[in-house]
């Protein structure tokens, strides 16, 4: 007789006893990512949201005010000075560092010796932003500063008195300078990569057809570069919402308050002023727009690709 006709069960396969765990293996590969995103983001995110629509000011138990943090932002001269200083960091940052970046890639196509020069380029964007409004802070300091030194050396006696950090908008367009210096190194080697990568054949085919200069670059260059151009200028964008390091470096805000962005109103309201209530509200504002504002880019980014 078999083994089976003797009453005995014929045992499973052994990749039927093991297909429990082998279901359960990729969601144990993704457990810790899991956790670390609600723990880190998702929780703080939900935390924060909650904060502010609260009196909270880290001393007493919070107490529920619904709108008010938010009405109290939208009449207050501050929210909107910062609100508009914020939007001309965002326009800057996009505008100065892309572009300038996107015309040294260009122009270090076909330089000999561009190795140096990228390099040279690139060393700015390893500093932190704090070590790099101190340096500049230096270079703009009205008494001894470098540049008031160099107008005064080149004639230009009533500029070298100028007090850069210390009137607005000046100060402003001072830290915009040094936002630019330190963050046209990224946005160069994103530009590079671009230009390395691009397919040759209709690069030679516009040279055939005479395509040249401005009008190369116009017409065949900038439509292949159009995906590279649109992360630089997203990740500029977002970094223009929420800049802070450099310009609590160089100005802390000041004078009076006059070069704060929001990021910079969110910190002072909350670890300074323990307006916490508020300091939440503000990032919440700030995250809706960085949000409605990638929203939108991208989709009209994508709506120009879909057409071409």
């Amino acid at each position: 007789m078999t083994v089976t006709q003797q009453g005995r069960t014929p045992a499973r396969p052994t990749s039927a006893r093991r297909r429990p765990a082998s279901t359960l293996a990729p969601y144990l590969f993704v457990l810790p990512a899991v956790f670390f995103v609600v723990v880190f983001l998702l929780a703080p995110m939900l935390y924060t949201f909650w904060q502010s629509f609260t009196d909270a000011d880290g001393l007493r138990t919070p107490n529920f005010v619904g709108l008010r943090n938010y009405a109290e932002l939208f009449t207050s001269s501050n929210f909107t000075l910062s609100l508009r200083n914020t939007v001309i960091w965002v326009v800057a940052s996009v505008v100065l560092p892309v572009s300038l970046a996107f015309a040294l890639a260009l122009a270090l196509e076909r330089v000999v010796g561009g190795n140096f020069f990228r390099t040279a380029l690139y060393l700015p964007s390893t500093l932190a932003a704090a070590a790099a409004g101190v340096l500049f802070s230096f270079i703009f300091d009205p008494t001894s500063g470098v540049l008031n030194a160099a107008l005064g050396a080149l004639g230009f006696d009533s500029l070298s008195r100028t007090e850069w950090l210390f009137r607005s908008p000046l100060n402003t367009m001072a830290m915009i300078a040094t936002y630019t210096w330190q963050s046209v190194g990224a946005n160069l080697m994103i530009f590079l990569i671009g230009l390395q990568s691009l397919p040759r054949e209709p690069l030679e085919a516009a040279k055939i057809d005479g395509a040249s200069g401005l009008k190369f670059t116009r017409l065949i260059t900038l439509p292949l570069m159009t995906p590279y151009v649109t992360i630089a200028a997203l990740m500029a964008a977002v970094n223009g919402f929420k800049v802070f390091d450099l310009i609590w470096v160089m100005t802390q805000g000041g004078p009076a308050r006059s070069s704060e962005t929001l990021a910079v109103t969110m910190y002072r309201e909350g670890f300074i002023l323990f307006h916490q209530g508020v300091s939440a509200a503000i990032a919440v504002v700030i995250s809706l727009i960085a949000l409605a504002f990638s929203y939108f880019y991208l989709r009209n980014v994508m709506d120009k690709e879909s057409h071409v």
